[in-house]
């Protein structure tokens, strides 16, 4: 396995790499350092183990959302046209308002999720 030093908000870190994941691994690193750099510099919070808790936190609940998009994409028949009274597939998924307002609620020390 190899080793790579990486850098997440200004600090140094030396993490296992599996042989051809280094690419990979440096998006990842990338998709982190952006999320906790956003964090800190909205000023609400400075505490770096909280900044990094509601990083992953934002970041899971994206992937949460991707996972699922794509999963109602596959199952759902081809799509129709909507009128304009219709809810679009762009709209908020009221169970994810929620999720993101309760969370908020725990947080609100912190300042909102997102």
């Amino acid at each position: 396995m190899k080793q790579i030093e990486v850098q997440i908000m200004g600090q140094s870190y030396l993490l296992g790499c599996p042989d051809g994941g280094e690419a990979q691994l440096r998006e990842a690193v990338d998709r982190v350092d952006a999320a906790m750099c956003k964090i800190r510099d909205a000023g609400k919070v400075k505490a770096r183990d909280r900044i990094a808790v509601l990083a992953s936190l934002n970041l899971a609940f994206d992937l949460a959302a991707q996972q699922a998009s794509s999963a109602a994409a596959a199952a759902a028949p081809a799509p129709v046209a909507a009128s304009s009274t219709e809810e679009t597939a762009t709209d908020t998924d009221p169970k994810a308002a929620q999720l993101i307002q309760r969370l908020d609620q725990a947080l609100a020390g912190d300042g909102h999720l997102l």
